[in-house]
């Protein structure tokens, strides 16, 4: 369990410091283009994921706050509950560290710092960061888990 932990740590820390690399060498809306498909870039995200929420008049960060503690405090409950189940624990953790990561930008800043973006030809993945991706994969190993379960019980 304290490997996860220091993993989840980790998450947090990788993703604070990406983002004040990010905004220390590239300016408000701009870009540095790695590849064809593969920009980095500096944009402030106020809303929730793809956005959602992004143009709510400001009453949204607090909202998105309020709900982010909340998640913290259930994957803690979760975690205590579920610490024998690595798959499970590992999953939380992830959820744990990029919720925290972003939760600490929306607290100091008023919103998130994106600065992934990739995108193919015409077609454009909204910009996310280090946190979202824990977050995501800790969202699909728990997918993963559950029908893993589902198919063995």
């Amino acid at each position: 369990m304290r490997k996860f932990i220091l993993m989840s740590i980790f998450i947090l820390i990788l993703d604070q410091a990406t983002k004040l690399l990010v905004t220390s060498y590239i300016p408000y809306e701009s870009y540095i283009e790695i590849s064809s498909f593969f920009k980095l870039v500096n944009f402030h995200n106020t809303g929730a994921a793809f956005s959602f929420l992004h143009n709510a008049g400001g009453w949204q960060r607090y909202f998105l706050i309020f709900i982010t503690l909340i998640a913290v405090v259930w994957i803690i409950f979760m975690l205590m509950k579920n610490k024998h189940m690595p798959i499970i624990s590992l999953s939380l953790l992830l959820i744990l560290g990029g919720a925290l990561g972003n939760l600490i930008d929306r607290i100091r800043l008023g919103y998130v710092i994106d600065f992934i973006y990739l995108h193919i030809n015409g077609w454009y993945w909204p910009a996310f960061n280090i946190a979202d991706s824990a977050i995501c994969v800790g969202a699909g190993l728990l997918i993963y888990d559950m029908y893993r379960r589902k198919n063995y019980v």
